[in-house]
């Protein structure tokens, strides 16, 4: 049997944020009124990256070897442990090539930092992660190995620095598990939809769910500045349940299943800015939870800033879903350049009736596209072929000023005629180099306002 962690407080009754309110479902599906960009300078005035007091604890100084063999786990926890003693400071990875086996676990106060020129290689063994922690995967709640990089339940953190973390997650360890883990990540869905509590949903013990690379959950005043994330064994930096969270000048590079650069889940008050992501799947994917989870939780994701960010490969530049049953509100995309091929998609909402969740303000402008391989700009309400009896509902979406040089498709939306996808505004925008008609189905309220595909103007 793997080992799990102890938890204590909300987690030791198998309760999540926000759990305990009966209505949560109701108040999901309730919508707040249309956000535009106007809104943004009052959006942007309640996120503040958080300091640190002018202290450093190197892990030098705790026994850490820079060979690339020896653990610096008991070293970095011992400086971390350290660190938040003392009030709070700076973990200090110097210059070099460090090996740990293990995650590392931050506490409130405590900024790790790694510096120019040092890389931190992790384990590829599974019982390294070991004990379990409250995590989850893919919008479910389970017990699980450790992310590479965890918090749970603190405040003001932080990762940063110059340097590098690798996962070295391949084709020889972690992303094999994408083959087999279907059994096993259906019996975490089912176990959701059944009621069972999360502190009885284990996992681990090689079944097939691999941990994401960084995971703060439940934390207040989050950084991720500067560093570059390699290879992680599934998505990369997912904070869950978090508020005021900073993302900035990280570097993102990754081409396994499933890994998705930066994905804020159920989590408020969001700042993503001048990161770079080539990723094996979605660049930015904005979740809230799936299914009976997501529902039952009732915590959407709301006010998501991205700017000045590149993408290249992967599914989606910004992508909202499609674990997103709790709902997202109020995302704001503007200043980015998407930049291969080998992108899919640069706008993109997806969902379906059985995970259902509300989607609404959402706004993207001022981005260059070279060539996606798929529809620019993308809504699907009939994601996966998933049926069930919850409708989701999708309104007040934008794009403007946006150049896409080359695409299948300018637009693909596949609403619900029952419910159909609402005020969808197209302004400003050029489409060169379509190959083929746009799919325009279940939607009201779709205007286009100076549009141009293949030089010509695009008509209601």
């Amino acid at each position: 049997m793997p080992r799990v962690l102890q938890l204590t407080g909300i987690a030791a009754l198998g309760l999540c944020l926000s759990a305990c309110n009966d209505d949560s479902s109701s108040k999901s599906s309730q919508s707040s009124a249309a956000i535009g960009w106007d809104d943004l300078p009052q959006i942007l005035e309640q996120i503040e990256a958080p300091t640190f007091p002018d202290r450093d604890f190197s892990i030098v100084d705790y026994g850490a070897v820079p060979d690339n063999s020896s653990d610096i786990k008991p070293a970095i926890d011992q400086a971390i442990a350290e660190a938040h003693a003392a009030g709070g400071g700076r973990v200090l990875v110097p210059a070099g090539d460090w090996f740990i086996a293990g995650p590392i676990h931050l506490k409130s106060n405590v900024n790790l930092h790694l510096s120019e020129g040092a890389t931190v290689n992790f384990s590829t063994v599974p019982e390294d992660y070991e004990p379990l922690v409250y995590t989850r995967f893919e919008g479910t709640e389970v017990m699980n190995y450790s992310p590479l990089i965890y918090a749970y339940e603190q405040e003001n953190i932080g990762i940063t620095g110059k340097g590098t973390f690798h996962g070295r997650a391949s084709r020889d360890n972690w992303w094999t598990w994408s083959k087999d883990a279907r059994p096993h990540i259906n019996k975490a869905r089912q176990m959701a939809e059944d009621g069972v509590p999360t502190e009885e949903r284990v996992f681990g013990n090689n079944t097939g769910l691999r941990p994401v690379f960084v995971q703060p959950y439940k934390c207040k005043n989050v950084l991720i500045e500067g560093v570059t994330f390699r290879d992680s064994p599934m998505w990369f930096v997912n904070p869950v349940l978090c508020e005021n969270v900073t993302v900035r000048d990280m570097t993102v590079i990754g081409l396994g299943p499933n890994n998705d650069g930066c994905n804020p889940e159920s989590s408020k008050n969001v700042l993503i800015e001048g990161c770079y992501f080539d990723t094996g799947d979605d660049c930015i994917a904005i979740k809230a939870g799936r299914n009976a989870d997501g529902r039952n939780i009732g915590v959407p994701t709301e006010n998501v800033i991205i700017r000045n960010c590149k993408m290249l490969e992967g599914h989606g530049g910004v992508v909202v879903g499609s674990e997103m049953s709790g709902g997202v509100r109020n995302v704001f995309a503007e200043d980015c350049v998407m930049d291969s091929p080998h992108l899919e998609r640069a706008l993109r909402i997806k969902s379906n009736t059985f995970r259902g969740g509300f989607v609404e303000n959402i706004h993207f402008r001022n981005v260059t596209v070279s060539e996606v391989a798929d529809a620019a700009f993308r809504i699907n309400l009939y994601y996966w072929g998933e049926n069930g009896d919850h409708y989701p509902t999708v309104r007040n979406v934008s794009m403007e000023n946006v150049i896409v040089e080359k695409a299948p498709r300018a637009f693909y939306f596949h609403g619900r005629e029952e419910l159909p996808i609402q005020d969808v505004l197209v302004k400003n925008c050029q489409f060169n180099n379509i190959s083929q008609p746009s799919v325009i189905t279940g939607i009201e309220n779709l205007k286009f306002e100076n549009v141009r595909i293949n030089g010509l103007p695009k008509n209601q």
